[in-house]
């Protein structure tokens, strides 16, 4: 009896190929599925964690709806802090404005533009400052991190009148804030940022809740 042996070389290559085709069509499927069944979990844990992060900054205010829930993008040019897009959390008590949460870069910092997250209640007064983001030198800027210091809490009910706008600089340039001993550029950074945020607060708070009725029109 003779025995007859088949190579993958003797075999066509079309073949080859359409099985490598069809195994390709599965794994894609495959992976599509998986999106699906996954995604809506995934975008909901996303929030949560959003949600859970953002709490902080407004500590000590009363609100009711989910932080998440409406947000506001501003691409460049603007006048907040930052030339990239600037984003607005706005925050309600019922139907009513309670505060707005503003996503904003230092740009001038030591080492980069430092990410800050700034909390504005509507009567202008800072709910809490949070660092998101930065590049500062470990020992010295880097205690703008509430995990290093509290320096960045000496802002929590600051306003554009307290102190007076002349004084928003650290006590070193006869401003009212403390500044971080051997790192003077990652403060004024800050300082500046949030002055800018309170300002633009001031000029455009309303618009920024005008927003809203806008988009459920």
């Amino acid at each position: 009896m003779t025995t007859t042996v088949i190579r993958m070389a003797d075999r066509p290559i079309w073949k080859s190929g359409v099985t490598l085709a069809i195994i390709a069509a599965i794994c894609t499927s495959l992976v599509a599925l998986t999106w699906q069944l996954t995604a809506e979990r995934i975008e909901t844990n996303e929030k949560e964690w959003l949600e859970r992060n953002l709490q902080p900054v407004l500590a000590g205010l009363f609100f009711d709806s989910l932080i998440t829930e409406s947000m506001l993008t501003i691409p460049p040019p603007h006048d907040l802090p930052g030339s990239g897009t600037a984003i607005i959390y706005r925050v309600y008590a019922g139907e009513a404005p309670a505060a707005a949460l503003f996503v904003v870069s230092a740009r001038d910092g030591y080492a980069g533009p430092i990410r800050l997250l700034i909390g504005v209640a509507m009567d202008g007064t800072v709910t809490g400052v949070r660092v998101l983001e930065h590049r500062e030198t470990p020992g010295l800027g880097d205690r703008i991190e509430t995990a290093k210091s509290d320096w960045v809490l000496q802002f929590d009910g600051r306003s554009l009148e307290n102190p007076e706008l002349g004084k928003w600089a650290i006590k070193g340039d006869n401003g009212a804030f403390d500044q971080l001993t051997g790192a003077s550029v990652t403060p004024r950074a800050i300082i500046k940022a949030i002055k800018k945020t309170l300002i633009y607060f001031e000029t455009q708070g309303d618009a920024i809740f005008v927003a809203v009725a806008e988009e459920n029109e």
